[in-house]
Parts: structure tokens; C-alpha cells; sequence
């Protein structure tokens, strides 16, 4: 395995950003196993919540040891507080960074599969909303979308005051980040608005993998937007457990995100790890 730590220079964002990797290409095969088919890897991009970073999947789950054994690339973009939209105002296209960008530039710079059956997309909290974004915004890159705890917020975003006890919920910070919130939800900045307009077009719809603790105050919002994706006719698979908006649920739920999606399976071999044997 693979662990690379890196910035790249963006021109969606004109800055650099932060960027982990994980590249399972240096497995160890012994006389008798089979040696994996030379192959450019499936690949996930997978997005952090607020308040995180690059580095949260990597210290809060087991991403590293279940993608290594599964011969997946995963891609991890720091996205600032930002939930991964278009901020024209600021120069800040974070959509049109993950959406676009960061898939053509990690394909040129690693042996990435170019299929958009292979590529997929998800995040935690503001990195669900982020996947569902630009998941469904870029349609023909990814054929696979996964939102856990997502921040589905957009419905009642307009009636956001500043009386609030942290600052992200405050509509102040709501309209820096979104623009006039009135407008929002007839916008690609809502993930309903492009579900529903993607569904009346012809296009191949995503997959959808939506998942939510019982005891996370993002409940109602997760049932909801599922039992709408499905109305429009996506095909979704959503799970609820036990569990809160932390990172015991996520390490749960990213390995039955890797079981969903539509993999090689585990690999034999031997990496810095020790996975696979």
C-alpha cells in the first residue's frame, strides 16, 4: 500500500490544496498466489465533514487496511468548511474542483480506471452533502454516490437566523458560503433540484448509498431524502443503526460503503500492512 501525502495546485481554487492517497500498488506475491490483473484501480473520492481535513478518514477509520484489500484507490481533498460548492464571489469553485478537476488531475498523475463504473464519490456530514452535490452535478464521472450522516440542509436553509449557538448554522455564514439563501433551493447548489432534473432527462442515474445513526440529529433529513431519491426513481440503498454523529457509526458504515460498491473483492498479497494475508 501506498500512502501519499501531497498538495496540488489548483486553478478552480487558485491556491494549493492538501491532498492524502491511498494506491494499493505495492503488494507482495508469493509463489502460489494469484497476482492481481494489471489494471487501472477503481477509485473513490471520498470527502470529510466540517470542521475536518485531509487526514480525518484516515485517523477516525479503517479506510487504508479495507481499501488496500479491496485494490481501491481512494482520493481525500482537504475541503476547508466549504461543503464543496461554487463560490463565485471568492473564486472559491470547490465543485468544480472535486467534480472536475481533482478526477482529471489524479488520473493523469496515478494509473487511475478512466470508466465512470469504476469512479465513485462520498464524504461524512458536510462531505455527504459535498457527494451528493457533485456526485449527481457530474453524473457522468461518477456511478456511484455515498452520503453518511448527510447535511441535508437546503429545505429550510432560507429561514436560517443568527441565533444560533455555532457559528456554521448561522445564516451569516450560510449566505458566505451559498448566496442569497432565497435562491438555493431552485439552484445546483441543492442536491433534490438536480436529482429531479436529472431524473426528467435521459441521463444514466447514480447509484445512491444513504446511511444515518438513530441517535443523530440528521435522522429526519436522511429519511427524508431518501424516501425522495426513491420517488424519482433512483435506486438506494439506505441503513440506519444505532449510533450518533461520530466516528464509531462512520468506521462502520465507510466498510459497508466498500461492501456496496461494486469492487474487485479482497486480493491476496502482502502489503506494509500486512493485509491480505
Amino acid at each position: 500500500m501506498a500512502y501519499l501525502q501531497m498538495s496540488i495546485l489548483s486553478q478552480s481554487l487558485m491556491r494549493t490544496v492538501p491532498v492524502n492517497v491511498i494506491l494499493p500498488v505495492d503488494k507482495l506475491v508469493f509463489p502460489g498466489m494469484p497476482p492481481r490483473e494489471e489494471k487501472p484501480y477503481k477509485t473513490l473520492y471520498l470527502l470529510h465533514g466540517v470542521f475536518g481535513s485531509h487526514i480525518d478518514w484516515i485517523n477516525g477509520t479503517n479506510i487504508q487496511r479495507w481499501a488496500e484489500e479491496n485494490n481501491l484507490a481512494v482520493i481525500m481533498p482537504a475541503g476547508e468548511n466549504m461543503f464543496y460548492v461554487d463560490l463565485e464571489a471568492s473564486h472559491n469553485y470547490y465543485g468544480e474542483f472535486i467534480g472536475r478537476e481533482l478526477v482529471d488531475m489524479t488520473r493523469k498523475m496515478f494509473p487511475l480506471s478512466r470508466k465512470r463504473e469504476d469512479t465513485y464519490i462520498a464524504g461524512l456530514s458536510m462531505g455527504g452533502y459535498g457527494a451528493l452535490r457533485n456526485g449527481l452535478k457530474y453524473h457522468e464521472t461518477f456511478c456511484c454516490i455515498a452520503g453518511l450522516s448527510a447535511a441535508a440542509i437546503i429545505d429550510d436553509i432560507d429561514k436560517r437566523t443568527d441565533d444560533v449557538p455555532v457559528f456554521i448554522e448561522s445564516r451569516q455564514y450560510l449566505e458566505s458560503i451559498f448566496g442569497d439563501l432565497s435562491k438555493v433551493e431552485d439552484s445546483d447548489k441543492n442536491p433534490k433540484w438536480l436529482a429531479r432534473k436529472l431524473a426528467a432527462g435521459n441521463a444514466v442515474l447514480p447509484k445512491i448509498y444513504l446511511a444515518c445513526g438513530l441517535q443523530d440529529f440528521l435522522l429526519s433529513k436522511n429519511q427524508d431524502l431518501q424516501n425522495y431519491l426513491k420517488e424519482l426513481g433512483y435506486d438506494v440503498t439506505y441503513d440506519e443503526m444505532p449510533g450518533g454523529h461520530d466516528w464509531d457509526f462512520w468506521n462502520c458504515q465507510i466498510k459497508k460503503v466498500l461492501d456496496w460498491l461494486p469492487l474487485e473483492g479482497r486480493q491476496a498479497g502482502i502489503s506494509s500492512g500486512n493485509v491480505g494475508i
